[in-house]
């Protein structure tokens, strides 16, 4: 595909600087750039290649950072980039398609354009929205509900009574549905608490490879509509995460806690059980949550408090080598 620098700036709502006319046969990363290819600079870290880089073009935010070279001036970057990267890479369609080696029980109810690939299973009473994909060895289980438009990679597991939304696409070796970790100690030893709930995921969710999410012991495991999941994640029985959060790699919330709307939790960050998260929150990595915390404010540390009060605490600490040798120079000098 081509195309000029001014049919890509109509597409991405930009305002070229330089020559409309250049031609852009694809995209490639600014320090690695490739003639003929645009790319672009949202993150000052990368602010040095764009004196070097052989790229033909830049998407930027400040027209000052292209250095004389031919650019697209965005408010957005990052996002301007998705989208020509949506110009040059579109989704190819695929045709329908069931194939004769998955598994498919008679009750179960299958939409239209759906597509079935080798190895699958689809349990009884399994209900398949239409244009959804299933990939090979993927194992549907009886009662769950798929909505339309879904994508389900390779090698998945979705247990029983599970129920997925429209547009969701979960990738390899993600497990869905299976038990709580929930035991009652008696005179015996440990002993496994039924869990009977389901996990209800809603609307354009995606979800990374390897990742877990547990049936509830009894009601429902939520995901909110536009979460998007990281590999690596772990979410226990009964918690309640809400809309349009960020779960980045390694992250692991305990049984029964709650998360509200638009939150950030980079990686590894821990959350104990029956906890509340207030919603527009944001968690450094490797930070610990142990009490339940208001919204609207950024956390870091173990425990998590609010980031100045960590930043503080933590200067502290480091002074104190300083400290230590100050009070080593007096004693010398006494």
């Amino acid at each position: 595909m081509k195309l000029t620098l001014a049919e890509i700036s109509d597409a991405i709502n930009g305002n070229v600087i330089g020559d409309e006319g250049v031609v852009i046969t694809g995209v490639s990363e600014i320090q690695n750039g490739i003639p003929g290819t645009i790319t672009f600079l949202s993150n000052p870290i990368y602010k040095k290649y764009s004196l070097t880089t052989s790229s033909s073009a830049i998407i930027v935010k400040d027209e000052n950072l292209l250095n004389g070279k031919h650019g697209i001036l965005v408010s957005d970057p990052q996002l301007a980039m998705a989208k020509t990267l949506e110009l040059f890479y579109p989704r190819k369609d695929k045709s329908p398609l069931i194939d004769p080696r998955a598994i498919i029980s008679e009750n179960a109810k299958i939409g239209k354009d759906v597509i079935v690939h080798s190895g699958a299973v689809i349990g009884k009473n399994v209900l398949i929205g239409d244009r959804t994909e299933i990939g090979n060895n993927t194992v549907i289980g009886d009662s769950s509900e798929l909505g339309s438009d879904c994508v389900l990679h390779s090698n998945i597991s979705i247990y029983d009574k599970v129920k997925i939304g429209d547009g969701v696409i979960i990738h390899s070796g993600t497990s869905i549905g299976s038990d709580g970790f929930g035991f009652v100690l008696d005179g015996s030893g440990h002993i496994k608490i039924p869990q009977i709930g389901d996990v209800i995921v809603g609307n354009y969710v995606e979800i990374g490879s390897n990742c877990s999410i547990d049936r509830a012991t009894i009601g429902s495991t939520v995901i909110g509509d536009m979460t998007k999941i990281d590999n690596l994640v772990h979410i226990a029985h009964n918690v309640k995460i809400g809309r349009g959060c960020l779960l980045t790699a390694g992250f692991a919330i305990a049984g029964s806690s709650e998360v509200g709307e638009n939150c950030v939790f980079a990686g590894q960050v821990g959350v104990a059980p029956h906890l509340k998260i207030g919603g527009n929150s944001m968690f450094a990595s490797k930070s610990g949550v142990t009490k339940s915390l208001k919204g609207g404010k950024t956390y870091a540390g173990f425990p998590a408090r609010e980031i100045r009060d960590h930043n503080r605490k933590q200067a502290m600490i480091n002074s104190i080598d300083k400290i230590r040798n100050d009070l080593n120079k007096l004693k010398k000098h006494k």
